[in-house]
C-alpha cells in the first residue's frame, strides 16, 4: 500500500476513533458494545474515505464512520447480548443513506444500490468481526459476519423504491431477483421468528400472521426509516459542513498572530505565577488556602487570566488583590491591542480570501 493511502487511512481511523470510543463508554459500560460501534464505523468510515480519495475522502470518510459507530454503540448498547441481530438492517441502511446523500453519489439504478450495499455490508461485516472474536464464540462470528451480507437484497430493494422518483433514476421497476431475494429473506425471518416467539391462547394461524407482520416492519419500515434518516440527515449537513473548509483557509492566514498571542498570554500568565509565589512567599497571609508548589500558583495565575475565580486559591490582603488586578489589566490590555494588530495587518489577505469565495460562488 503506498505511503500516501496508510497515512490517509490513519487519519481517518484516528478521527473516527477519537469521536466513537469515548461515545461509546459513556452510553455503555460492555467492552463487547464499545467494540462493536468502533469496529463498526472504524470499518464503514475508512473503506468510505478510501474510496473517496485524498480530496473529499478523510472528512467524508470520518464523518460517515463517526455517525454509523455512534449509531451501532447507541443500539448494542440498548439490545441484550443476544439481540446484536437487531441493529444489522438499521445500521445497513443507515450506511447506504449516507452513500446515497453525498453530493456527487452515482446511485442512479438497483443495480448501483446492490453494488454499494453489498460493499458496505461487507464492511459492515468485518466491522463487526473485533467484538464477536472477544466472544470466543466460532459460531457467533459466522453468523454474524455472514447477517449483513444476507440483508442486502432487502435494504438495497428498500432503498431503490425511496429513491426511484429521484432525478436521473434509471430503473422504472426493481429486478425480480432482488424482489425475490427480499421475499426470501422475510419468509426465512418469519421461519425464525416461530420458534422465538410462541404466545399461548394464539391460534397457529395468528402466530404465523404476527410473525409476519413483525418480519415485514424488520424488514421493510425500519430500514426505510434509518435510510430516510442518512441521506437526510448528511444532506443537510454537508452545505454546513462546507463553512469549516472555508474556515480552515481563514486559519492558515492567522496561524501565526494566533501562536503569537498564545506565545505572549502564556508569557504573561508564567510571569505572575512567579509574582504571587514570591508574594505568598514573603507574605503568607496575603492568599487564602494557597500552597507552597509551582502548581498551584500557575493553576491560579491562568484562572485569573481567564478572569475565573480559582477554587482553592484566593487573594486575601491589599497588595494581593492589586497584584491580581494588575494581571487582570495587562492580560485585557494583551488582548486588545494585539487584536487590532493582528486585524490591522491581515485583514487585506482576509479580504481577498473572502472574495475568492464569493466569485465562487458567484
Amino acid at each position: 500500500m503506498p505511503k500516501r493511502l496508510i497515512w490517509l487511512t490513519v487519519r481517518i481511523a484516528a478521527g473516527i476513533a477519537i469521536v466513537v470510543v469515548p461515545f461509546g463508554y459513556a452510553v455503555t459500560g460492555v467492552q463487547a458494545d464499545v467494540l462493536i460501534g468502533a469496529g463498526c464505523g472504524l470499518a464503514i468510515g475508512v473503506g468510505v474515505g478510501l474510496r473517496g480519495g485524498s480530496a473529499g475522502g478523510p472528512w467524508i470518510g470520518i464523518l460517515a464512520g463517526s455517525i454509523i459507530g455512534i449509531s451501532a454503540a447507541l443500539i448494542a448498547g440498548a439490545v441484550p447480548l443476544d439481540g446484536w441481530g437487531l441493529l444489522i438492517l438499521p445500521i445497513l441502511a443507515l450506511a447506504v443513506g449516507l452513500i446515497d446523500g453525498f453530493s456527487g453519489s452515482s446511485l442512479s439504478g438497483y443495480r448501483d444500490m446492490v453494488r454499494e450495499t453489498f460493499i458496505l455490508s461487507v464492511l459492515f461485516a468485518l466491522g463487526l468481526l473485533p467484538a464477536t472474536m472477544a466472544l470466543g464464540r466460532t459460531s457467533v462470528i459466522l453468523v454474524v459476519s455472514l447477517m449483513p451480507i444476507i440483508c442486502v437484497p432487502a435494504v438495497a430493494l428498500v432503498a431503490g423504491i425511496l429513491s426511484r422518483r429521484r432525478e436521473g433514476w434509471r430503473d422504472a421497476r426493481p429486478p425480480w431477483v432482488l424482489v425475490f431475494g427480499a421475499v426470501v429473506l422475510l419468509v426465512v425471518g418469519t421461519l425464525v421468528m416461530a420458534d422465538e416467539l410462541r404466545i399461548g391462547g394464539v391460534s397457529q394461524t395468528g402466530v404465523i400472521l404476527l410473525n409476519v407482520s413483525l418480519s415485514t416492519l424488520m424488514l421493510g419500515a425500519l430500514p426505510a426509516a434509518t435510510f430516510l434518516l442518512g441521506r437526510t440527515a448528511i444532506t443537510w449537513l454537508q452545505p454546513r459542513l462546507r463553512v469549516y473548509s472555508h474556515l480552515a483557509q481563514y486559519l492558515r492566514v492567522m496561524w501565526v498572530p494566533i501562536g503569537g498571542f498564545a506565545v505572549g498570554y502564556l508569557t504573561i500568565i508564567v510571569l505572575f505565577s512567579g509574582f504571587y509565589g514570591m508574594l505568598g512567599h514573603f507574605r503568607p497571609d496575603a492568599f487564602a488556602g494557597a500552597g507552597v508548589g509551582i502548581a498551584d500558583w500557575f493553576s491560579f495565575a491562568f484562572f485569573t487570566a481567564l478572569g475565573q475565580d480559582f477554587t482553592t486559591v484566593a487573594p486575601v490582603s491589599v497588595s494581593a488583590r492589586v497584584l491580581v488586578g494588575a494581571h487582570l489589566i495587562l492580560s485585557a490590555g494583551w488582548a486588545l491591542v494585539l487584536f487590532a494588530a493582528v486585524m490591522s495587518s491581515i485583514g487585506p489577505k482576509l479580504d481577498r480570501i473572502a472574495r475568492r469565495y464569493a466569485e465562487e460562488g458567484d
